[in-house]
């Protein structure tokens, strides 16, 4: 059994515990999967138990505990240099982790609009003006990266920074929030790796409803 142990919230819904689980399942490196639903309006109690921030994914290796997701992909990066989880050249480096750290302090809009819901059938969302400057951003971001690295992830290989966007993919195919081609042949390289379709496969299966991650057209 894996010495890593990442605790994760429902597959469907938890955008935060996707970002560490895809990149650990990509780079193959080893984890116990632990996943205590959210299904409770402000999380769960059961938190409590693993987590100092009461919040999800919290990554435990031995006696180590690690939460926010770009902490636990850092820590990733240290403890596996030979995975290549950020790219090798300083520059690019330094740029992916400028649009990593973007990703996690950003784009409030988008994210209170339009929540990760992998089982949502996909139809537009009409959105406001706030919501369009963070779509137009990241797409920006993503075309500014692919044609920097020639793709098919953002640095070329798969980094963290793919990891950080990997949500941005599902809610805007979800919501049919962009025709850019660059989205298109961007979420097309994502969706086509083992490790997201995995986590989709288990996502579709889940029965857990949160109420407030339901947006209604």
């Amino acid at each position: 059994m894996a010495d890593i142990e990442l605790f994760i919230g429902n597959k469907n819904y938890s955008s935060w515990s996707f970002r560490p689980w895809i990149a650990l399942k990509h780079k193959g490196i080893a984890f116990k999967e632990t996943l205590v639903p959210f299904d409770f309006e402000n999380g769960n109690p059961k938190f409590r138990d693993f987590s100092p921030s009461m919040k999800v994914p919290v990554l435990k290796d031995g006696e180590l505990t690690v939460w926010d997701s770009l902490a636990i992909l850092e820590y990733a990066a240290e403890r596996f240099p030979d995975k290549g989880l950020w790219p090798e050249g300083q520059k690019e480096r330094a740029l992916a982790r400028a649009i990593s750290a973007e990703m996690h302090s950003g784009f409030s809009a988008l994210r209170g609009a339009c929540p990760m819901n992998m089982r949502r059938p996909v139809e537009k969302l009409a959105v406001g003006e706030d919501v369009k400057a963070d779509v137009a951003r990241i797409v920006q971001i993503w075309d500014d990266c692919l044609e920097a690295s020639g793709g098919p992830f953002l640095f070329g290989d798969f980094t963290i920074a793919d990891a950080m966007y990997a949500p941005v993919v599902s809610r805007f195919d979800t919501y049919a929030l962009t025709d850019a081609p660059v989205a298109a042949r961007y979420s097309a390289a994502l969706r086509e790796t083992t490790a997201w379709q995995a986590w989709e496969a288990e996502a579709l299966k889940e029965t857990w409803v949160v109420a407030v991650d339901e947006v209604e057209v």
